[in-house]
């Protein structure tokens, strides 16, 4: 009987009733690889769990609440309007061209690399948390966060990470520390009450997809470190 991952953790949080449970849990008993996938999901919950009971019990921001308080509809001021439009027809003419220099700068800023890194690798800041930084070390409020650390099933050790340019995952090569994954900004602005937790939370199921076994504890970390995630 063919098991897909999607039963392995449907079984692991306890969905699964009746006979597929019954099917699922025989199949899991009979194979050691089964398991250890069975266990590594059940730890990643559990971590999961623990890295956001904080953020949960914080009390909802007063901007955020704001949000919700219903406000008189808006008076819209037809004569300010009508001013606001033609005083952008008065603009001056170099503006026209003002513009797509500006254009160019963006695609100059967002194509060109950064740090000196190959494309597609983490640039220089983001490599020195990667290459030094224990997840059992990092300070709470630090600007790259690394969520954990574990092993792909090509044997190479990966690193997911969260910082306000993005989270993301990168694994370790012969070049560097190269970009698998990539999520959304860690912090955003005050009014958005952390949503930080969502693309954490894709990044790390992602890593839990990618894994060959659970994540690093601390001792194994600490190790790789010294090995040069090598």
């Amino acid at each position: 009987m063919t098991i897909a991952r999607e039963d392995i953790a449907a079984f692991a949080d306890g969905q699964l009733t009746g006979e597929r449970e019954a099917e699922v849990a025989a199949a899991i008993a009979a194979d050691p690889d089964l398991q250890r996938e069975v266990e590594a999901h059940r730890a990643l919950k559990a971590r999961l769990a623990e890295h956001f009971a904080p953020i949960a019990e914080e009390p909802v921001p007063d901007a955020l609440a704001a949000m919700f308080v219903s406000k008189p509809a808006e008076i819209v001021d037809f004569v300010a309007a009508r001013e606001r439009r033609e005083a952008k027809r008065s603009l001056p003419r170099w503006s026209w061209v003002a513009g797509p220099a500006i254009a160019a700068a963006l695609v100059l800023a967002l194509f060109l690399p950064r740090g000196g890194a190959p494309e597609g690798y983490a640039d220089t800041q983001l490599a020195a948390v990667l290459d030094s930084q224990l997840v059992a070390e990092q300070a709470a409020d630090a600007d790259t966060r690394v969520l954990l650390s574990f092993r792909d099933r090509d044997g190479d050790f990966c690193r997911a990470f969260s910082r306000d340019a993005g989270s993301g995952i990168a694994c370790r090569d012969a070049q560097g520390w190269k970009l698998e994954a990539r999520g959304d900004g860690a912090r955003q602005a005050d009014t958005d009450y952390r949503m930080a937790g969502a693309p954490n939370a894709e990044i790390l199921a992602r890593a839990q997809r990618m894994a060959d076994g659970p994540a690093l504890d601390a001792e194994a970390e600490a190790r790789a470190r010294a090995d040069g995630w090598r």
